[in-house]
């Protein structure tokens, strides 16, 4: 997915690949055999079918000479079988064009996910998790429900409607030609339509997208909305949301509707004059009544397939509204290159911040000229008023977010110089919000095997960081489940099970953002214990709101709006009754609000 790099990070050809071939090459992707072999089957489908009028005619024309019974019976036969081998056909279609098709759409499902997933963390704050689950499912779902069912029957048909004015032309090149006028009537009104139609289809998906948005909000926050009396709220919000959603889906069924009553009577005007001239031509002695027969059924045959687009308009609408949001998805280019050459070297890492600033873009700045040197092996504390750029810090160390000025240096590196496998390796964080997932406390652990360990490590890891009892009370040992649906462990238990993952990870720098935070006394003790620990031999940032969790700090740091007002030794800072840092400790002291 990234842009191919040089060593020195400038791009090869910045001309990224059109999401149009990326979609188009991931869907046929190893599957040209079966894409051949189901083209084989489609042109068999849509040429069988001109043999059944064919059978007929000859039918009628030997009925009407009163042939004898037996040559009736043969050509019954005939077309019994025809039939026959149509309906089966069908059937080989259908089966072959869900299995290919729905396999090539979980491999564009997945690289769609992958894809959103390796985009950058700003684009993600901007974009609600049920507006992305609906746009890589649901749009991706809307094109594989196109290309299995419309685009194999629409295919087809188009063989059929063209094998029946070749046949119509050969039998009567005035009759031919009728048809071709009415077929490309047909086609311009259903393309013309389309181009209405279709924006109305792309509004309906982003409504639905927002719709699933605020669902997902809404599930999210629903045991505080209940606790803070917001219901109320929330409902009306949910209500302007399905609105909106239910106004755009009634605009885009008019313009389908619209759209269908248009080619209905374009059809039904067009089948008429192609009755009226087979009259014609019959009363006149130029064809005989089993060719009228035959000209009225390929007019039927002609009809079917400019009908189905016309019934599928909706179908298609939906395809190509799901299309044009997942090539949108896929041009979105994350800014984070994992381009880096340079190893980071063993042992604790130092850290080195030269003028960095940081602002989101078409949004306010940040970070403003941070300096630091935080020397391999040293503890520092992160303290500051909410929304002085606290987290912004810790998100530019490993690298989810690169500055917009400045350099950021881990053990010496620049770290857009670093391989991001290796900086998120050497560099860990834990913060107050502990994410289990919904997978063995094994998978928890080694986040799915990222970090081997045998199992005697596992257990023991867990047992010295204080969850010993907790793990034997577990059904299965390591096997159990966690996460929605399994055992659920309390805050301070998740949260030593975090600490456990990093250990694995045996960084050399470590951020706590807030970790200690909203613990009961006994978590917290175990877990002040585990911090004892991991600190040791390692470089630390604390970010703490809580006084208390930086008595271990040798440094501190103190931001205010995105700017460094204080960097000195803590226990300098605590014996300078003017720093700020001693006052915010003297009105801890007190008990006074801070």
């Amino acid at each position: 997915m990234l842009d191919a790099m040089t060593p020195a990070g400038t791009a090869l050809d910045d001309r990224p690949v059109p999401s149009r071939q990326r979609l188009v090459a991931v869907l046929a992707h190893g599957r040209s055999a079966r894409l051949a072999g189901l083209g084989l089957l489609v042109i068999a489908s849509s040429l069988v079918p001109l043999a059944g009028p064919q059978l007929l005619r000859r039918f009628i024309d030997h009925a009407v000479l009163g042939r004898p019974l037996s040559v009736l019976a043969s050509i019954a036969g005939g077309y019994l079988a025809v039939s026959l081998i149509q309906q089966a056909l069908a059937v080989a279609v259908s089966y072959a064009s869900a299995q290919l098709v729905w396999g090539a759409t979980n491999d564009l499902r997945e690289q769609v996910a992958r894809h959103t997933l390796e985009l950058d963390l700003s684009f993600h704050d901007g974009h609600s998790p049920g507006e992305l689950i609906e746009r890589t499912d649901g749009d991706v779902t809307a094109l594989s429900s196109f290309v299995s069912s419309f685009v194999i029957q629409v295919v087809g048909g188009t063989l059929t409607l063209l094998g029946v004015l070749v046949v119509v032309l050969l039998e009567d090149w005035r009759i031919g030609l009728g048809m071709v006028g009415f077929a490309l009537v047909g086609a311009v009104t259903i393309f013309r339509l389309r181009n209405v139609a279709v924006p109305r289809a792309i509004e309906r998906r982003a409504a639905s997208a927002r719709l699933f948005g605020e669902i997902e909000e809404r599930l999210n926050s629903a045991d505080d909305l209940r606790a803070n009396g917001g219901g109320a709220h929330a409902v009306r919000k949910f209500q302007r949301t399905l609105a909106s959603f239910i106004h755009t889906s009634v605009r885009a069924s008019r313009a389908m509707r619209t759209t269908w009553a248009i080619t209905g009577a374009v059809f039904a005007a067009g089948g008429v004059l192609s009755l009226l001239a087979g009259a014609v031509l019959f009363e006149t002695g130029v064809i005989s009544l089993g060719t009228v027969y035959l000209l009225f059924r390929y007019t039927s045959l002609l009809r079917e397939p400019l009908d189905l687009i016309a019934e599928q308009q909706q179908v298609a609408q939906e395809a190509i509204a799901g299309f044009a949001r997942v090539q949108e998805l896929l041009d979105e280019r994350p800014t984070i290159r994992d381009t880096g050459r340079r190893s980071l070297p063993p042992g604790p890492l130092g850290v080195e911040l030269d003028g960095v600033s940081f602002a989101y873009p078409n949004g306010a700045k940040i970070l403003h000229g941070v300096d630091l040197d935080l020397r391999p092996g040293s503890v520092l504390g992160v303290v500051g008023p909410t929304g002085s750029g606290k987290t912004t810090l810790s998100r530019l160390l490993l690298r989810l977010l690169d500055p917009t000025d400045g350099t950021v240096r881990i053990g010496g590196a620049d770290v857009r110089d670093v391989p991001l496998g290796d900086l998120r390796r050497r560099v860990a964080i834990v913060t107050q919000n502990v994410q289990l997932l919904e997978a063995t406390v094994r998978d928890n652990l080694t986040l799915f095997g990222a970090y081997e360990h045998d199992e005697r490590e596992l257990v023991g890891l867990l047992a010295d960081l204080g969850l010993g009892p907790w793990y034997a009370a577990l059904p299965d040992g390591l096997d159990s489940m966690l996460g929605p649906g399994g055992e659920g462990p309390s805050a301070g238990e998740a949260q030593l099970v975090a600490f456990a993952r990093v250990f694995l990870r045996d960084p050399g720098l470590v951020v706590l953002d807030e970790a200690t935070s909203r613990l009961d006394p006994h978590s917290e003790e175990r877990i002040e214990r585990a911090v004892d620990r991991l600190l040791t031999g390692r470089t630390a940032i604390l970010i703490a709101h809580r006084l208390g969790t930086l008595d271990r700090a040798d440094e501190i740091l103190l931001l205010d709006r995105g700017r460094v007002v204080e960097h000195a030794a803590r226990q300098a800072l605590v014996d300078d009754t003017e720093s700020r840092f001693a006052g915010l400790i003297a009105t801890a002291s007190t008990g006074a609000p801070r």
